[in-house]
């Protein structure tokens, strides 16, 4: 989890003039998902996009319970600083899904290499098909779509779908969960077949959503999420602001937490644009 100042400090150690340099100079060895393909080196940026949400007692989950609660335990006037507890679920508000998530012996978060945290960044934008229908599923074609426009999926890089739910959070939050009166949720995700298909013929470390599951609301089974994670791959969650950033180019950061043995958690993302 990236703490207070963490835009303030990837721009400091991360110039436009020497990413590379920076990276290095911090350990990251840009190497892929699987095999060690190296990857191209990232390029400079102007500008850090928060694709994070702010994380509160009313963020919406799946079970309806708050996923943080924050009891005050040292006030400044009392005892000199400030100071909570913590009491949260490791998948809820903008969150990481680690391999170990759905699968019995996949890396736990804190195990995830950090070369495969920095990477690539790539939108799909289906907000229009989403639009028309609410539990759409992001296909193989839409993917096809993507490269004919921008050229081929970088080497590990994060696929993320832009669906717009993330702005209805502010707008229209019951929408966002999308709770019919039968309880089943509504709302777009990846169709297996496409998780298949980037496993299978691209390498990609990771995909995100901007919505509350990997999986399309309705889904039962949770295909996506048991194909993807098992492979070794990680997943994000409730994802902010994917409509500021362009289809290509930019650069993923994914603060994950390193938590001993945590299946996800809470997790700052930020777009290096």
């Amino acid at each position: 989890m990236c703490l207070a100042g963490c835009e303030r400090a990837v721009r400091e150690a991360v110039t436009r003039r020497g990413f590379v340099k920076a990276a290095a100079a911090a350990g990251f060895a840009a190497t892929g998902v699987a095999g060690g393909t190296a990857l191209a080196a990232p390029k400079s940026f102007t500008n850090v996009v928060d694709l994070t949400h702010t994380m509160s007692p009313e963020f919406p989950t799946f079970n309806g319970k708050p996923g943080i609660e924050m009891q005050r335990e040292f006030a400044i006037r009392r005892d000199g600083y400030n100071l909570f507890w913590w009491r949260l679920s490791e998948h809820a508000g903008t969150h990481l899904d680690a391999p170990i998530h759905f699968s019995e012996r996949g890396a736990t978060a804190d195990k995830l290499a950090i070369d495969q945290l920095v990477v690539p960044l790539a939108v799909v934008d289906i907000a229009y098909k989403a639009e028309q229908d609410a539990d759409y599923l992001l296909s193989g074609d839409d993917l096809a779509l993507w490269e004919s426009r921008n050229g081929r999926l970088p080497e590990g890089c994060c696929v993320a779908l832009y669906s717009g739910w993330g702005e209805l959070l502010v707008t229209d939050e019951a929408r966002y969960s999308g709770r019919d009166i039968d309880g089943t949720f509504h709302f777009p995700g990846f169709a297996p077949e496409a998780a298949e298909w980037m496993m299978r013929e691209r390498k990609v470390a990771g995909i995100a959503v901007d919505t509350l599951s990997l999986d399309n609301g309705p889904s039962r089974d949770f295909k996506t999420h048991k194909l993807w994670l098992a492979s070794g791959r990680w997943g994000l969650e409730n994802v902010a602001n994917l409509g500021k950033v362009p289809a290509n180019g930019a650069t993923l950061v994914v603060g994950a937490p390193k938590v001993k043995d945590a299946t996800g958690g809470l997790t700052r993302v930020l777009a290096l644009v």
